[in-house]
């Protein structure tokens, strides 16, 4: 036989496009439409449906940016339809290659009652078939002009824009009107079309010597030559006759499953603000919610709480859809957290408490408990989630997005991850390499193809509809998945909940590979950095809850104080969603961290003051000077968790330094600064040693050109290292006025850097003070300390924990890793002696190593801190302003005094007057034992929840004391509720002892006598 496989291939592909899809709709006819601009933001559906619109036409420009149209359409079904199916189609302008990065809309009925949304991957909305023609047809259109931020294709797609602030976008028109129809919808033509595409699309993916292939090419060119261009909706049917023999034939027995779950990622900031986040649920779940009415093996899973949330608070008439729907278990809630958060800087508590709120509202609303974490686009994963994912109560974890990792591929799909105190979840990558899996051929096919646990399992998972800015699945991909179901040449595809595929795949996998450590995304290292007060916001909210609870607790216990469990939160739901991972990573718009940034105030302003009259309530009327420590150790005679006078004493002296520049010693460290404002020496008295690498210095700002190939805010480049300045001129050095501290400026570009560098007296500590007016752009600064340690790895803090990567290069993946995240230090040590960089609110660092090839021939490791970026997409004023940091080198350092100074150096001291001293409500007899939590149950019962972990990482045992009369204690799991495998631990009064292993994680809840 002749090979004619190209020319019938391209026969299909010209015939589908030229006359089968158009034939589709055979017939239409124009609404009458008409406009109304809402002034500013959003109104609410009722004054948008009340509003007198004006007239407009097809080809009219309309949609400035990010405002709100409401369309109003009408018309007539023309008495020929009578009995034939209508749909009108609504193209407000789309792009079909910018499913949620453009315009969208919401359709309602006149009553309000909200149909579906529309966008530019699905345009229609049913009317029906009615049984006479001249029905009027009466919608309107709740449409969002959302700007186009992110560019097509390629290098083109981070050009700098203003569109993502909403003062800056103008009022320019971004979208022309482009069709309002009336159109007769004929089904068996889109059947053909559905019948067409799925094996095209198989085909292509089959060898060409396949025997399949060619049985599909033949039926193909049979259907083709059934067809008469002339009338393709009068003879699609016999087309699709030619086509049944090859769709019905069965998949092999050894076929990969592939479980499609309906999805619509939907970041819940990113190129949008929050409130249209709001708006994008909206549709996103009215149109699912349509779609499951209409498809019985259709399941479609939603994941982030706050979501759900949205739309019960802002859009009751569609929560009540929702509501049937997860009732049928078709609409099922998925991942049990408040947001897809990252995981790489979130704080142990505040990852905690993602948990707590996205299952508890689950749990609330619907009864339903999650035992998945879900996580498709988060980028990276820190080695203490696994212990945090158990603890709340779930076992299995999905991602997706460490397929992107740009220098190794994982060697699994299905496997066990160990997190760093040996908890086990059960983990899944998507073979399919996307969370919005469109159900084509090739998607299909690359999974089977991709998935690396071939012949020990087969079971895979496809995230199944348009994502990133929501839509969701289209009646298109279900209508796919359904002749794939059992398709020979292909994977298998059924509709199955996350619980259902999970259960199959770990089940049929009980000796699957194990990942020890971190899942660490080769890609997007800058998000570690980028938008500086972002981060800063967080940190510091996190650890302001932190105090408002213990202060409000203690107070509750012992004063009656009013607990503001309302308040709290509120407070937390704000924090947890800001640590959504396209805000807290800084990777969206201008509009976005301007409003994060003052809703980070605003937690500050509310939080200071739930803390400063719970420390007064404690304190009481008096004239003492006390010092409240809510760090979980004890500093200056002030217990944890406690309040008393201060113990003082110690010296620092200054002198000048012989060769210019300045001398602090203060018993414990002497520190040399020279002319420059470097620090060239911190020499550890007691241990008599130099923390210095020789003729290295400290305290070294070093500017690199920045500008990554791709993803701007998102990524740092490798390349970036090649080039750097370091800025050692200084404008000025002088010593301060307390004799402990020396202050440097320096000015470079249109920047300034002002420092002050502080030795207290008896401290083991450099502390750095550093202000930038930054006002560089595409440029990395980074803080550098060059350390004279012999270390194969270091230590960096991360969830309930520490984690230890390698200072080497020896294989692709440590070479990868040459920008990495930390909580509040990272720890170089030898055996018996070590350096802790503790920050108060910067993440991303580097850590390297270099042999010195003269003199003593010892280690050079260096840590750098990063300090700021300048990156111009997706906000091209990232970060411009004064910034604010603090920093300490701890010479002489265990992990124990990293983990101290780490809380120390963001927890300051409060200073309240009052009748004098205030024991602490809990205690623990422990270093090691750090408590991240002391506050009342969430349940209101008066109950005291205290949370702790073995921080050290080695075996603890400790007694912890209660400062109240303890009727009872339970160990529990984050939300509170006992566990029942779990041993009752033993008390004796108010005196518990507890045993944990290394880095454990514990929840105590004591119930008050």
């Amino acid at each position: 036989m002749h090979d004619d496989r190209s020319l019938v291939e391209a026969r299909l592909s010209r015939v589908l496009d030229e006359r089968i899809r158009p034939a589709v709709y055979p017939e239409s006819v124009p609404l009458e439409v008409a406009v109304w601009h809402a002034p500013g933001e959003p109104v609410p559906v009722a004054e948008g449906l009340a509003a007198e619109p004006e007239p407009i036409g097809v080809g009219a420009r309309w949609g400035a940016p990010w405002g709100t149209s409401w369309f109003r359409v009408t018309g007539r079904v023309p008495d020929a339809w009578a009995g034939r199916t209508v749909e009108a189609l609504l193209d407000l302008g789309f792009d079909e290659d910018m499913a949620g990065f453009q315009c969208e809309g919401l359709v309602y009925r006149p009553d309000g009652t909200p149909v579906k949304g529309i966008n530019p991957r699905n345009q229609w909305v049913r009317i029906g078939a009615p049984a006479e023609g001249g029905e009027e047809v009466r919608l309107h259109v709740e449409a969002a002009s959302n700007p186009v931020v992110l560019g097509h294709s390629g290098h083109h797609r981070f050009l700098p824009t203003r569109l993502g602030e909403k003062e800056t976008a103008g009022s320019e028109p971004q979208y022309t009107l482009t069709r309002m129809d009336l159109a007769v919808f004929d089904e068996t033509v889109w059947q053909l079309v559905m019948d067409l595409e799925v094996l095209g699309e198989l085909m292509a993916e089959l060898p060409v010597e396949s025997a399949r292939r060619w049985e599909i090419l033949r039926a193909v060119d049979r259907a083709l030559d059934a067809v008469d261009l002339q009338d393709v909706n009068g003879t699609a049917a016999r087309a699709r006759s030619q086509l049944a023999e090859v769709l019905a034939a069965p998949a092999a027995a050894s076929a990969h499953r592939v479980s499609a779950v309906g999805h619509a990622h939907i970041d819940s900031a990113w190129l949008w603000p929050l409130r249209e986040t709001v708006r994008k649920v909206a549709r996103t779940t009215s149109n699912m919610t349509a779609l499951l009415e209409d498809e019985p093996d259709f399941v479609f899973a939603m994941s982030q709480a706050q979501q759900w949330a949205w739309v019960k608070e802002h859009r009751p008439e569609v929560w009540a859809r929702v509501k049937k729907a997860v009732a049928d278990g078709r609409f099922v809630p998925a991942g049990g957290m408040w947001v897809e958060s990252d995981t790489n800087m979130p704080g142990s508590e505040a990852m905690a408490r993602q948990f707590v709120h996205g299952k508890r509202f689950f749990l609330d609303e619907f009864g339903i408990e999650n035992d998945e974490a879900w996580l498709p686009d988060t980028f990276g994963f820190a080695a203490g989630l696994p212990q945090i994912i158990r603890a709340a109560g779930s076992k299995w974890l999905l991602t997706q997005k460490i397929s992107w990792s740009q220098t190794n591929s994982f060697p699994h799909h299905s496997f066990q991850w160990e997190g760093i105190d040996g908890t086990r979840v059960f983990t899944h990558f998507p073979p399919v390499d996307t969370y919005t899996c469109s159900m084509t051929g090739g998607e299909i096919a690359h999974a089977a193809r991709n998935f690396k646990d071939k012949g020990a399992a087969r079971h895979s998972l496809a995230p199944t509809g348009w994502g990133d800015g929501g839509g969701g699945t289209t009646r298109e991909m279900i209508a796919k998945a359904a002749r794939l179901r059992d398709l020979d040449g292909s994977a298998t595809v059924v509709w199955e909940t996350p619980a259902e595929f999970f259960a199959k795949a770990e089940a049929e996998y009980p000796d699957a590979p194990v990942w020890v450590g971190e899942l660490y995304l080769e890609l997007h290292r800058a998000t570690l950095t980028s938008q500086a007060q972002t981060k800063q916001g967080n940190r510091r909210s996190e650890h302001l809850l932190r105090e408002a609870e213990l202060w409000a607790a203690t107070a509750a216990v012992r004063s009656g104080f009013p607990y503001p469990y309302e308040e709290l939160d509120r407070i937390w739901k704000t924090v947890l969603l800001h640590q959504f991972h396209d805000i807290l990573p800084g990777s969206s718009i201008a509009w976005v961290h301007r409003e994060a940034r003052r809703t980070y105030r605003q937690v500050a302003g509310e939080l200071n003051r739930i803390i400063e009259g719970a420390q007064q309530a404690l304190a009481g009327e008096g004239s003492t000077p006390l010092v409240f420590n809510a760090a979980p150790h004890a500093r200056h005679g002030v217990p944890a968790g406690g309040a008393r006078t201060p113990g003082t004493g110690g010296r620092t002296a200054h002198s000048a330094r012989a060769d210019g520049g300045h001398v602090l010693d203060n018993d414990v460290l002497r520190v040399e600064i020279d002319g420059r404002g470097l620090v060239v020496s911190v020499h550890d008295i007691e241990a008599d040693r130099e923390t210095l690498a020789p003729g290295r210095a400290a305290n070294l700002l070093q500017l690199h050109p920045d500008l990554p190939n791709r993803w701007d805010a998102w990524d740092v480049d490798a390349f970036y290292r090649h080039t750097v300045t370091d800025l050692t001129d200084a404008d000025e050095v002088a010593a301060g006025a307390d004799g402990a501290s020396v202050r440097i400026v320096r000015s470079f570009g249109a920047s300034r850097v002002t420092q002050v560098l502080s030795l207290a007296p008896g401290e083991r500590r450099l502390v750095l003070d550093t202000e930038v007016d930054w006002h560089e752009t595409e440029k990395f600064l980074k803080l550098a300390f060059p350390l004279d340690v012999h270390a194969e790895r270091y230590a960096s803090e991360t969830q309930f924990g520490h984690f230890h990567r390698p200072t080497h290069t020896n294989t692709s993946w440590e070479a990868a890793k040459f920008e990495a995240c930390n909580h509040r230090f990272v720890h170089v040590g030898e055996p018996g002696w070590g350096v802790a960089v503790v920050n108060d609110s910067t993440y991303g660092h580097d850590v390297t190593r270099t042999v010195r090839t003269d003199g003593d021939r010892g280690t050079t490791t260096t840590v750098r801190v990063s300090l700021l970026r300048a990156p111009r997409f997706p906000d091209p004023e990232t970060d411009q302003g004064v910034h604010r940091f603090r920093h300490a080198l701890v010479p002489g350092a265990d992990i124990g005094d990293a983990v101290r100074e780490g809380w120390r150096i963001n927890l300051p001291e409060r200073r309240v007057t009052g009748a004098g001293e205030v024991a602490p409500l809990v205690a623990v007899d422990q270093d090691a034992v750090v408590v991240t939590a002391v506050k009342l149950a969430d349940d209101g019962s008066g109950d005291v929840v205290v949370r702790f972990h073995e921080a050290h990482g080695g075996r603890a045992r400790a007694t912890l004391t209660a400062g109240f009369a303890v009727a009872g204690a339970a160990v529990t799991d984050l939300l509170e509720r006992p566990l029942p495998e779990a041993a009752a631990p033993r008390t004796e009064g108010d005196r518990i002892a507890v045993r944990l292993r290394p880095f454990e994680l514990v929840t105590l809840r004591l119930k008050r006598a």
